[in-house]
């Protein structure tokens, strides 16, 4: 079967002052059907602008994406590159089979539009529902990413309601064209460990109710052992390691990935120094 997206051989760079940066670097990787792949490494490495890329959502100027494809399955069963889409077929798209859950929902959300009428806007948008079938489904919505009082949180704004209602606005918004690919940026950092684990077995059952493949991308490698089947290490805009989680865990071969895995403490035991990233890297670093 072949896989609902392909990236192959992508590079995107910012340019500021006459200087070029390559924030992605030639990186290839595939999702399928029903898959979760976790995207994981430091900030910088490139994982919010590889969702970036394939969303098409670099600002240029400054950025850019140099090179590279990014294959689509569609519904029509179709692969289509998205990089040589017109903006306004793109748009069709984005949002409708590709979506993406931001990483900060405080900042995502418009604080001048209430939570309900955010995600309606969207449903006429995509589906073209009139006010009132939006509103219905804009309420079911809420109601399957269990929000309480749906109806109140509906006319609520942003700033009215918590931070993992808000989370859960996003995933609502999110899920309301029922998509083939979600990409999720860093959907739980900003929530305490009980509302994240709610969040995360709603991801889990939605997935499962849509059969969509997922894109999860965070510095979290506990997450990512709950929820994912493959994991992708980015360093310095590279792709360092991949493969299924489990093999990547208990056997990582590249020293940045297991600098990443020993800068988890123990729970078994207590130690005098916590090891750094940087303490794996020094042999890479000095051949580079």
């Amino acid at each position: 079967m072949a896989p609902l997206l392909r990236i192959q051989n992508l590079t995107t760079e910012f340019t500021s002052d006459g200087t070029t940066t390559r924030a992605v670097k030639g990186i290839s990787l595939v999702l399928h059907k029903g898959e979760t792949v976790g995207i994981v490494g430091e900030s910088g490495s490139g994982k919010s602008v590889t969702s970036l890329s394939v969303m098409r959502l670099i600002a240029s100027p400054p950025g850019k994406i140099a090179s590279g494809e990014i294959f689509y399955h569609n519904r029509q069963g179709q692969e289509i590159d998205l990089l040589k889409l017109p903006e306004q077929e793109m748009r069709k798209y984005r949002g409708n089979e590709i979506a993406m859950i931001f990483q900060e929902p405080m900042t995502s959300l418009n604080p001048v539009f209430t939570c309900g009428y955010q995600v309606l806007e969207a449903l006429q948008l995509h589906k073209q529902l009139d006010k009132k079938s939006a509103k219905a489904q804009t309420i079911e919505l809420f109601k399957k990413v269990q929000l309480p009082r749906p109806e109140a949180i509906f006319d609520s704004y942003p700033h009215q309601i918590s931070g993992g209602q808000k989370q859960r606005v996003m995933i609502a918004m999110a899920m309301s064209c029922d998509p083939s690919i979600l990409i999720a940026d860093e959907p739980t950092t900003a929530l305490d460990v009980t509302v994240q684990a709610t969040i995360l077995d709603l991801m889990r059952k939605l997935q499962q109710e849509n059969e969509m493949g997922i894109l999860f991308i965070t510095h979290d490698l506990g997450v990512i052992a709950e929820l994912a089947q493959r994991v992708v290490v980015m360093y310095k805009g590279n792709i360092v390691e991949e493969g299924p989680v489990r093999e990547i865990f208990q056997n990582p071969k590249h020293p940045y990935t297991k600098g990443l895995l020993a800068c988890r403490p123990p729970l078994d035991r207590k130690l005098n120094k916590l090891p750094v990233v940087g303490d794996f890297m020094k042999e890479v670093e000095g051949n580079s």
